[in-house]
């Protein structure tokens, strides 16, 4: 596939909340290399690496991806109890695959996929 997605990036305020809360809603390994940005290791072969933390410019931040799980619904009740909310309830794509959306605890709207 030409231009493939090989990076992703979550940035906000509190650089720190929203590190924990991916790493418990993922189980993602955030390693930091800077006092405010951590890089991300998804343990998935083929996986696509990214960051997460605070702008450099102390603006409010952006966030764009969509995150495969094997079940949508128990995604977003995992997602909720860390202090997110739904933002779309699972629905099937035309032609395609099932997809939700959620807003991180900085209010980021960020997709699932069903796996």
């Amino acid at each position: 596939m030409p231009n493939p997605v090989v990076h992703f990036e979550v940035l906000g305020k509190d650089a720190e909340a929203l590190q924990a809360f991916y790493g418990k809603v993922f189980d993602w390994n955030l390693n930091p290399v800077m006092s405010t940005y951590s890089m991300v290791s998804t343990g998935v072969d083929g996986g696509i690496a990214g960051g997460v933390g605070a702008p450099p410019d102390g603006s409010a931040g952006h966030v764009t991806f969509y995150v495969a799980v094997d079940d949508l619904s128990a995604a977003l009740q995992q997602i909720e109890s860390a202090g997110g909310r739904t933002v779309q309830p699972p629905m099937d794509v035309p032609n395609g695959p099932s997809i939700a959306l959620f807003a991180d605890p900085e209010g980021h709207v960020i997709g699932l996929v069903k796996e």
